[in-house]
């Protein structure tokens, strides 16, 4: 039987074979791990349908696959058709991450399903379009398709040896695979398909400061390391509340702006082998120690490579803290679907007018990344602008988080 990649979940249209389990000529038992795939920045591994004998593995380690592609055959003693019926031989099997090509051809560019800018990506790229098979609604061809059709073409320059110098290897050749790959890809159609603009605000944190000292104690008792995060988290709600478009999600194929009535924050969180996003969800709903322990969970589950897939999607709005590395501040890039992203950076104590006098205070700058497309500057300072007031209002702050 030919075993394709299933539907890993709803969006998910490809993924990455990190690792086989198994080899050709292995016995296997029906729902036993037999492939570890990369899918969404989380590791899936993937069981077997049924017992048998693995027959063929199609797609090598590295290789990207899309769902519903063969992968593996497995010999279940049914019969059935033989295997060259079954599979395209491999001479012909598509090349890493190619698209399907089709058989076809449209009669010109104009009758290929596609909004101009994948068009525009098609010419930059030098794929031909009209032979490039869509995964997207009616075949319409996306921009992943038209990545995935210039791959054969990147993968034919030739790679340079590492250079020596006296015998000494002066550089490393690292594939860009796995999480890093795609991290690549998602950072770079996030750049093209957005108009990404960055406004930064700086905010008086003074109080805030002295707010978690003195909730340390009772966030200890509870068992939960009490960090400034979940304070900006609660912070948040009701500046997205009061500026809805903040926290939306643009359909292009439906022109429609979607602005979502619930709260699900995405926390970027640094690990060993990239950056990833779990979610918080529903944190207008929890109080900050909730929000505490379940963000402590979530990184730990993150740098221990044990997210699923439930966690790291559904997210409405992202942050990205740099606070604890240093930094005065970034332009974080926005995590599609969404269309802002705010960064958090480093609490320092600086000279600033307070009162009308010159005071040491503790201070931070925010940056928030939107989509110009969605919102204009100005949307973006007054949210911005009322998420600092609630930061820097102490009663404010408290309504909010307990």
């Amino acid at each position: 039987m030919d075993f394709k990649l299933p539907d890993l979940g709803e969006g998910i249209t490809e993924g990455e074979v990190l690792k086989w389990l198994v080899k050709e000529g292995d016995q296997i038992k029906e729902d036993q791990p037999i492939v570890e795939v990369m899918t969404d920045k989380v590791n899936v591994q993937v069981p077997s349908p049924r017992s048998g004998k693995v027959s063929r593995i199609l797609v090598k380690e590295g290789d990207v696959a899309k769902v519903g592609q063969t992968i593996l055959v497995i010999d279940d003693g049914s019969g059935g058709a033989p295997l060259a019926t079954l599979v395209a031989p491999p001479e012909k099997a598509p090349a890493k991450g190619a698209a399907e090509v089709q058989q076809a051809p449209q009669s010109s560019v104009s009758s290929v399903l596609a909004t101009p800018a994948t068009r525009k990506l098609a010419r930059e790229l030098g794929v031909d379009i009209t032979k490039v098979h869509g995964s997207g609604p009616q075949g319409r061809v996306t921009d992943d398709d038209i990545k995935s059709a210039s791959r054969p073409a990147l993968k034919a320059v030739a790679i340079q040896e590492p250079r020596l110098a006296g015998g000494v290897q002066k550089e490393e050749v690292v594939p860009l695979r796995g999480l890093r790959r795609t991290i690549s890809d998602r950072m770079v159609k996030s750049l093209r398909t957005t108009a990404q603009v960055t406004h930064v605000d700086e905010a008086d944190v003074t109080e805030l400061v002295l707010l978690r000292e003195a909730l340390k104690g009772s966030a200890e008792k509870r068992g939960v390391r009490l960090t400034y995060l979940p304070f900006i988290i609660k912070a948040l709600v009701p500046a997205l509340k009061e500026f809805p478009y903040v926290n939306s999600s643009l359909d292009e194929q439906a022109g429609n702006i979607v602005l979502k009535k619930y709260y699900n924050i995405g926390v970027a969180t640094d690990t060993e082998q990239g950056l990833v996003v779990p979610v918080v969800k529903d944190v207008d709903r929890k109080d900050i120690f909730e929000l505490a322990g379940e963000i402590t969970k979530l990184s730990e589950k993150a740098r221990t490579g044990q997210l699923s897939l439930d966690d790291v999607r559904g997210a409405t709005f992202t942050i990205t803290n740099v606070g604890a590395i240093g930094g005065l501040f970034a332009t974080p890039i926005i995590n599609l679907p969404e269309v802002a992203i705010l960064g958090l950076h480093k609490i320092a104590k600086r000279p600033v007018i307070h009162d009308g006098k010159i005071e040491v205070r503790d201070t931070t700058f925010l940056s928030l990344s939107f989509d110009h497309r969605v919102m204009d500057g100005a949307y973006a300072a007054r949210f911005t602008s009322r998420l600092i007031e609630t930061i820097q209002d102490t009663k404010k702050l408290l309504a909010e988080v307990l």
